[in-house]
């Protein structure tokens, strides 16, 4: 069985101090849950602090983006060659946050995967569509569309290192959740494209999360999804004891 994953993105919120309160206050209760991939994305300032709080514990560090190229005059960027150095090991590629506001294509999201790899980055990259798009009908084309363009050019060893959000556009920040079903369908089809690109042997062990509007009162129901096999989660995440409330529940559900 695939291994919960649990991911916190934490977008602009929380100071250093305060990300570093937060990993003390959890680290007692997170050393007991072992059968859990167990992940904080804070803000870049935080990073370089909460590596050294995080060093010989099984919570591992995350970025919420990165560039694709490994230095240079690319003023205000961060790569994965200096993210590596810290300790960094996942990286969020192609939020809708980042897609929307800034713009992110897929041709970028691919080159950021490739670059990730290249640095032994594990990428979180994410897809999703709108709610137009899901009231059109096309979810599944959208999807297979960022996964077709944003792996491109990748073959069965790189896919092993990668980690597949799901994330709904419209379910991200509203409160609106998808139910857990269509959850699952979705991430069905991009395990069965998974398979088809790569191999059967890939799909049945990348793990697919869910994210948009998870909280402690909804996770459960994800979970016990079989096709799910964890969340990226925003703002429920940014409390300590609804952390760890999530961590408690991947941890009962999906025990290896």
């Amino acid at each position: 069985m695939r291994k919960p994953v649990i991911a916190a993105n934490w977008k602009m919120y929380k100071t250093v101090s305060e990300s570093r309160k937060f990993v003390k206050e959890i680290l007692p209760a997170c050393e007991s849950f072992t059968g859990v991939e167990m992940i904080l994305c804070p803000t870049f300032l935080s990073l370089a602090h909460m590596s050294q709080d995080l060093q010989g514990t099984p919570v591992k560090l995350g970025a919420q983006n990165l560039f694709w190229e490994k230095e240079g005059a690319y003023t205000g960027e961060v790569s994965p060659y200096l993210l590596s150095e810290l300790g960094v090991t996942y990286g969020i590629i192609g939020h809708s946050e980042r897609r929307g506001h800034f713009g992110e294509t897929d041709t970028q999201v691919n080159n950021k995967v490739k670059a990730a790899l290249s640095f032994n980055l594990k990428p979180v990259v994410c897809v999703g569509e709108s709610l137009g798009q899901r009231e059109q009908g096309v979810t599944t084309k959208i999807i297979e569309n960022q996964l077709e363009q944003g792996l491109s050019g990748l073959d069965s060893t790189a896919a092993a290192n990668i980690t597949i959000a799901y994330e709904p556009i419209w379910a991200i920040g509203t409160g609106r959740s998808a139910s857990a079903e269509d959850a699952r369908e979705v991430i069905a089809f991009i395990r069965q494209w998974v398979s088809r690109k790569f191999s059967p042997g890939i799909s049945k062990s990348m793990p697919i999360l869910y994210g948009g509007s998870v909280n402690p009162d909804n996770i459960g129901q994800f979970l016990e999804q079989e096709e799910i096999d964890g969340a990226l989660i925003g703002g429920a995440s940014l409390k300590e004891d609804a952390f760890i409330k999530m961590v408690t529940v991947a941890n009962n559900i999906k025990k290896l």
